[in-house]
């Protein structure tokens, strides 16, 4: 039970996919002989040799709902010491991490496309990346049914990612030349992102800010990130320069300039100078003007095209919750420079 799947590249930014048993209706029954090798190993252990494809934890999840059989009766300890001459069967099913990798047709609102790369502008509420919980209907997915090249590519191309609940514009590579190129210019701060974000409490002080602040994970919460002194809580480095455009008294639209592309490094930062994003309930933010996701939208994306050399700018409208947003707190949408 091979898969094509786009390849996964590790690193930092990589997601973490757990093998998991699935209901679905394609099974394979494989038998099983147990032999000399696998006489006295542990069941799961013996099946690691027997099934070498698919991981031990996976393994472990069959023998624990049933899906393994020793001499015509189901096991469900993975303890199990198993004898030389032992037969048995194993139901191999497809996992959630198998069945995330396949092209699903969905509209995509491109801004730009030529045989090299594509620029998006991601709805709030689109996953980009196949994970626990969101197995299917992601962005990688939609790729996949736009260039059946993508398959061939780490993430389908995907070289930066946006929140679910962020909207905005996402450049994506379609040859592994350019993609190693786009994470080059990223990786040396050669990619212009920008984004509006509105957060509560009316801005005081210098129109600009820079912040910069180490973010890592919440010491007390490892769900969340947080801004963290680098010395007792691990972090890494972050520079966010923001910008005010409106101000109200129930709160501020600004406009946010990254320089690191940490993770939730707008939210957090905002949160840790007083001004949580609207409707951003993880660090800090109230449900308010109509927003039911946080209120953060990556407007604007520049940079030099890897191939043509060109000079790539765009802009992306607000989405029509943003602007009702606006308009409940009476503040005006900033003008577009493009």
């Amino acid at each position: 039970m091979k898969n094509s799947r786009p390849i996964i590249s590790s690193g930092p930014d990589s997601d973490e996919f757990e093998d998991r048993p699935d209901t679905g209706p394609e099974i394979e029954l494989r038998p099983l002989v147990f032999g000399e090798h696998q006489h006295g190993v542990r069941l799961d252990l013996a099946l690691v040799e027997l099934v070498p494809e698919f991981s031990r934890s996976y393994l472990q999840q069959l023998i624990d709902c049933g899906g393994v059989c020793v001499n015509g009766a189901p096991v469900r300890k993975a303890s199990l010491r198993v004898k030389v001459g032992d037969s048995g069967s194993i139901e191999l099913r497809p996992t959630p991490q198998s069945q995330a990798f396949k092209p699903q047709a969905m509209a995509l609102d491109l801004a730009y496309e030529d045989d090299h790369l594509l620029v998006l502008n991601k709805p709030a509420g689109l996953v980009v990346h196949p994970a626990p919980g969101n197995w299917s209907g992601t962005l990688l997915n939609g790729l996949l049914a736009h260039d059946a090249r993508a398959m061939g590519l780490p993430r389908a191309g995907i070289v930066h990612r946006l929140d679910k609940d962020t909207s905005g514009l996402m450049v994506v590579a379609r040859t592994r030349a350019v993609m190693d190129a786009l994470v080059r210019l990223i990786a040396a701060r050669e990619v212009s992102r920008q984004y509006l974000a509105l957060g509560h409490g009316p801005w005081v002080g210098a129109a600009r800010r820079e912040v910069n602040a180490p973010v890592g994970r919440d010491p007390r919460n490892r769900l969340r990130m947080a801004v963290v002194d680098g010395v007792n809580h691990p972090g890494k480095p972050a520079r966010t320069d923001i910008e005010l455009l409106q101000n109200s008294e129930q709160g501020c639209l600004v406009r946010c300039a990254l320089h690191t592309g940490r993770t939730h490094q707008i939210r957090v930062h905002m949160a840790s100078i007083g001004h949580p994003l609207v409707s951003d309930e993880v660090y800090g933010g109230r449900l308010a003007a109509g927003m039911q996701r946080q209120a953060l939208h990556a407007c604007r994306l520049a940079f030099v095209h890897p191939v043509t050399q060109q000079q790539m700018r765009f802009e992306a409208q607000l989405p029509p919750d943003f602007k009702q947003a606006l308009r409940e707190w009476r503040l005006g949408e900033p003008a577009t420079s493009l």
